[in-house]
């Protein structure tokens, strides 16, 4: 069971299945759910109200009471739910990892704005006001860090002109001072998208999530190939 995470999950309402490698990983063998939780756009000003200020929350409750209500219906097993998201579902991901420790078991967390104190003022002020008014340290994910019981991938491009790489290193800091397992994948040359390494994180999200909720030893160094790509035209 894996669920996909970032600010408004869904983008639009009409149903394409493949996107965010949520089909290629439902052919894999999971199930994958998208939830569009409380506070997400499109919303009444209302709506955005119960969460503002605890952006840390990260509709993350929606996402485990939608997935045990799933569960009676489908056969879901809710001990082995894995999570992953890139930038705001990086940062909630980490976050679900940390906070829920008890429910969300493999988590894959890509370029995460993982402490807002250290990105762009119009994120963190837009959904949790101003420092003089709001507890940042209590919603940036290295102060949670402590509380890992699963398995953690992290994921950053070290030129990422969008969410600074430190903020993955916050976390990898807290998790070695908290004496934590993860694991790290970096991209030296890559920005905010990891471009011409993306099947590469593709293929390292399937084997991860594989490996650690399937219990299958995944396909060695697996190459991905596109439909363009001259080593799959048949000659």
């Amino acid at each position: 069971m894996i669920t996909y995470t970032r600010g408004g999950s869904v983008g639009s309402w009409s149903f394409v299945a493949s996107r965010g490698d949520n089909q290629s990983l439902a052919e894999l063998g999971f199930i994958v759910v998208v939830i569009e939780g409380t506070s997400n756009p499109l919303r009444s000003k209302s709506y955005h109200d119960m969460s503002y200020g605890d952006m840390s929350e990260n509709t993350l409750p929606d996402q485990i009471a939608g997935i045990r209500q799933l569960s009676k219906q489908y056969p879901i097993d809710t001990n082995k739910v894995g999570i992953w998201g890139h930038s705001g579902g990086g940062f909630a991901t980490a976050a679900a990892m940390f906070r829920y420790p008890d429910f969300f078991k493999v988590g894959i967390s890509e370029s995460g704005n993982h402490d807002n104190r250290n990105y762009e003022d119009d994120w963190g002020e837009r959904y949790d006001g101003l420092v003089s008014n709001s507890d940042y340290a209590a919603h940036a994910n290295e102060t949670y860090a402590k509380n890992l019981k699963g398995k953690l991938m992290l994921a950053h491009g070290l030129m990422d002109n969008n969410v600074p790489p430190y903020n993955t290193m916050l976390v990898v800091e807290a998790l070695e001072k908290a004496n934590k397992d993860y694991d790290l994948v970096v991209f030296p040359n890559s920005q905010h998208g990891y471009g011409p390494y993306s099947p590469y994180m593709m293929r390292r999200r399937w084997d991860y999530f594989v490996k650690n909720l399937l219990g299958v030893e995944p396909p060695h160094e697996y190459v991905l190939k596109s439909k363009t790509d001259p080593r799959n035209v048949v000659k």
